[in-house]
């Protein structure tokens, strides 16, 4: 088979105007929530775009940790290259893919460090193991092979032991949404896109986009 001839008709729902919610969060909410009962493969998992200085885009999955009115939360290395792309272009996009319910979510907005006092908190939930990578990786850095890295975690575990602190360059970023889509998967490729605009006075407009 060609790849091009690969192709699924999408039938399993649709989404009108009068069935999303008036808010964007508790529509991401509802469907999240939806992605969860449908046994979704990492519903959390989702792709992180960033640009560089150089107007170089570039994607990754990360996972969400936390959505609120606020906006959704991810950790990871300050210094890596998407924490890099984020100092010097804080806006980003990000995208949920959930094809068991054929729906996707695409949210675009700025960026905001969390807290120390929320990274501190989430850093410290994490099983042992990732709290010691977090030391022993310096993410997106070359290195000659898996000896290597591997040496660098001992010698974490070593120092450290089953209390590793937080390190500085690791924590938490914020995605403040100015413009959220819902994707629902239609036959034909007349697919429902639904999307929450923010207006200068801080309020959503919903309006649906041509497929």
């Amino acid at each position: 088979m060609s790849v091009a001839d690969i192709r699924t008709d999408y039938k399993k729902a649709s989404l009108a105007e009068s069935e999303v919610s008036s808010d964007p969060y508790s529509q991401f909410a509802n469907w999240f929530d939806q992605a969860l009962k449908a046994d979704v493969p990492e519903p959390n998992a989702m792709t992180l775009s960033t640009v560089s200085t150089a107007g170089r885009p570039s994607s990754r999955i990360v996972l969400i940790k936390e959505f609120d009115a606020r906006g959704f939360s991810w950790f990871t290395n300050y210094d890596s290259a998407k924490g890099q792309d984020l100092e010097s272009n804080p806006y980003a996009a990000l995208l949920f893919f959930w094809i068991q319910l054929e729906r996707q979510v695409r949210i675009e907005g700025r960026i905001e460090k969390l807290s120390d006092a929320e990274n501190d908190a989430y850093f410290n939930s994490r099983p042992l193991g990732s709290r010691q990578s977090a030391l022993a990786s310096q993410q997106s850095q070359a290195i000659a092979d898996r000896a290597v890295l591997e040496q660098q975690l001992a010698a974490v575990i070593a120092e450290f032991g089953d209390h590793p602190p937080r390190p500085a360059h690791w924590g938490g970023y914020r995605l403040v949404p100015e413009r959220l889509e819902f994707w629902q998967g239609r036959s034909s490729r007349l697919h429902d896109r639904i999307i929450y605009t923010r207006s200068e006075d801080g309020l959503w407009e919903i309006s649906r986009l041509q497929p």
